[in-house]
């Protein structure tokens, strides 16, 4: 019993250690893409962004559906091994979708305000509105 209390203890005192936004609380979570470096996207197509379960990403990069990883610790986040199927669409939509997904794998930092995400690293800021 004394085991099983101790267990229980540790268990809490490192959920309360772990950071606030470690990445489970995007799990479930879907997105829309609103701005890519501070401009708008355009408005008849739709790009998004889920977190279908932890460590997993998914979306619309506004053609194409794309996969990959995803790690969140506190306020850093890195996408990898994304993939993604190769439709043709219009080059404004491809281009748009370039940008998207060049933007995403190069995000280190994330941040979520309510209904609103922003990603940023070393390539232009990603603006996202909840769905």
């Amino acid at each position: 019993m004394r085991a099983w209390l101790l267990g229980l203890a540790l268990l809490t005192a490192c959920a309360k250690g772990m950071p606030a936004n470690d990445g489970g609380a995007l799990v479930g979570t879907a997105w829309r893409l609103r701005t890519i470096g501070g401009e708008a996207v355009l408005a008849d197509v739709e790009a998004t962004l889920e977190f279908p379960e932890a460590g997993r990403v998914a979306g619309r990069g506004s053609c194409n559906r794309f996969f990959g990883t995803v790690r969140v610790d506190g306020d850093s986040v890195a996408f990898g091994g994304m993939g993604a199927t190769r439709m043709a669409c219009a080059e404004a939509v491809m281009r748009q979708e370039d940008a998207y997904l060049r933007a995403l794998e190069a995000a280190t930092r994330l941040r979520r305000d309510g209904g609103r995400l922003t990603l940023e690293g070393t390539g232009p800021a990603l603006g996202l509105e909840r769905r």
